[in-house]
């Protein structure tokens, strides 16, 4: 791979193949981030050429598999940006407590440490119960890992000073057994979790939702993908229901934007209409 047109061709050409064979989009992601994740897994694992790895992608589903870990971003933690969660704890979850039955969607949820952190505050609240979250991404992998409700006992020092800082009313200890380099999250949260596969490019709304978090993922696509995937957001919420996006993203400039007004308190919309 030479020239930046040449690579720019077989990038395309490749993502063609990507969503003939298996069904995935990804078509309105920002190019630059994309191409180089590309290109660096080509290189790293040695291919004579860039015919080999398409040919590989295409007909070895195992290799197509981390051939999507590695180029989907999965870069997450429990209770990041904690003066967010803050606000969640404090106003919105309280407010969603009102409701008989509360359905959030985290989407594009990694290996779902936003999901269990919101789970973790909803039986603070004692909302827990009459609660579900659906935790979606497309990439299974991550899926399998986030279902393993596992945790590195090298980042619980940090988790635990976000828990804190986010204001949890609890020792962050209880929530996890301690079993050599990993702590296992409390099965009572993972039973109010569902994980699943989701395209939010290509599949359609499948439930309605007081709450949608879909936090540093938007970033990553055009403005078109973006005006798609607000829309579909737009569908998927119950009237009065709440948005919530990452610290660089925004809804304010949508097709969607009349529906909802922005709270004062960081990136949370609520549905108006």
């Amino acid at each position: 791979m030479n020239s930046t047109e040449n690579n720019d061709e077989l990038v395309e050409t490749l993502l063609s193949d990507v969503l003939e064979v298996y069904g995935y989009d990804f078509t309105g992601y920002s190019r630059a981030s994309l191409k180089r994740r590309i290109i660096r897994l080509y290189e790293m694992d040695g291919f004579v050429s860039f015919a080999e790895y398409r040919y590989k992608i295409r007909t070895d589903p195992g290799f197509f598999k981390r051939f999507l870990e590695q180029i989907t971003i999965n870069v997450t933690e429990m209770f990041r940006d904690p003066e967010f969660y803050r606000v969640l704890r404090s106003d919105i979850l309280p407010r969603l407590g009102t409701y008989p039955f509360i359905r959030i969607w985290v989407a594009g949820c990694s290996t779902g440490e936003e999901a269990y952190s919101v789970a973790i505050f909803l039986k603070e609240l004692n909302l827990l119960h009459k609660s579900l979250i659906y935790a979606t991404d497309i990439n299974s992998a991550v899926l399998e890992n986030a279902a393993h409700s596992l945790i590195p006992l090298s980042k619980i020092k940090l988790y635990t000073e976000n828990y804190i800082a986010a204001g949890g009313s609890e020792q962050f200890s209880d929530y996890y057994t301690a079993n050599y380099s990993l702590g296992k999250l409390n099965d009572e949260l993972k039973s109010k979790i569902i994980f699943s596969t989701h395209n939010l490019v290509s599949d359609n709304s499948f439930n309605e939702f007081q709450l949608i978090l879909c936090r540093n993922v938007i970033i990553y696509f055009d403005r078109e993908l973006q005006t798609k995937v607000f829309e579909l957001f737009d569908n998927s919420l119950d009237k009065f229901g709440y948005l919530a996006l990452g610290t660089k993203e925004t809804l304010d400039f949508s097709t969607v934007s009349k529906n909802f007004e922005r709270l004062n308190t960081g990136k949370i919309w609520r549905k108006i209409q």
